[in-house]
């Protein structure tokens, strides 16, 4: 699933090949799945996107906003698989579950692996979509500081009982993290997944925002995770530290076998000696 620094790095590759093109043509997708959400039909979407232009896309947590000029926005978010550019002449995917086509013959397509929304809504409208009206502060975001979140750690655990890896993945807190990528923000905190929020003391509030930010940067100059893929089909650069592919092997810090637990939802792998619970 693309998670903050993916969207980041395809939006900013959308805005420096696709912006400017005028749409011939805008198709919903040929292969049905119960988890893509559309909030158009096959013909509405085809007739809204005729003869619009594409302006500059942005990013808001894991969600891609490309405006379809004038008067609509095409919204993308929430959605793993692909999301590629065709050169004029170039094949599309057979199967797909949106595609652009332009004057100039080239062509944008994208499809998913578990689920996602393409939608197409009248320019404003996209703000009152549901994950999206009352998203908070994301880590790319000035306003994302060490007061910001020593104030949202406050806020969170006067609610509920929450971990570490709770703040970084659950219910959006903090918009934009995923699984993936909360895996490498915890091992360079040196916090353990299950490590509760309301026990962290300064020195480790301060490690963990520091982490976020960090890795978030790291991962957006390298063009995204080594496991995902960019407008043009290329992986991104960034190795994650902690994953299945590590588990078992010695640390990189310390050299103590990466174990693995499963927690939350998902599979977490962590260093037991630098991230001691």
């Amino acid at each position: 699933m693309f998670e903050l620094p993916e969207y980041i790095s395809l939006a900013n590759q959308i805005n420096d090949t696709l912006t400017g093109k005028k749409i011939t043509r805008g198709v919903l997708g040929n292969s049905p799945h119960k988890f893509v959400w559309y909030n158009r039909t096959h013909e509405e979407f085809e007739k809204l996107t005729r003869g619009k232009t594409l302006g500059k896309a942005n990013v808001k947590g894991r969600w891609l906003f490309v405006p379809v000029e004038p008067g609509y926005i095409l919204v993308l978010g929430e959605c793993g698989g692909k999301m590629l550019f065709h050169k004029a002449g170039t094949m599309i995917p057979g199967k797909y579950h949106l595609i652009l086509s332009f004057d100039d013959g080239s062509g944008f397509s994208v499809t998913t692996q578990m689920w996602g929304a393409m939608e197409l809504y009248k320019q404003g409208e996209e703000q009152k979509r549901q994950y999206i009206k009352d998203m908070r502060i994301t880590p790319v975001e000035k306003t994302f500081t060490a007061a910001y979140f020593e104030s949202l750690i406050k806020e969170v655990i006067k609610k509920e009982k929450k971990s570490v890896k709770g703040i970084l993945t659950q219910d959006q807190i903090i918009p934009g993290l995923g699984n993936a990528i909360a895996q490498d923000i915890m091992f360079k905190a040196r916090l353990h997944p299950r490590y509760s929020l309301a026990d962290l003391d300064k020195k480790q509030k301060t490690a963990l925002y520091q982490s976020i930010k960090d890795t978030v940067r790291e991962v957006i100059k390298k063009g995204g995770r080594y496991d995902e893929y960019d407008l043009f089909n290329r992986k991104g650069k960034y190795i994650r530290l902690m994953d299945k592919n590590t588990m078992g092997k010695p640390c990189p810090q310390c050299g103590t076998k990466i174990e693995k637990i499963q927690y939350l939802g998902g599979a977490c792998y962590f260093c037991p000696a630098c991230q001691k619970i």
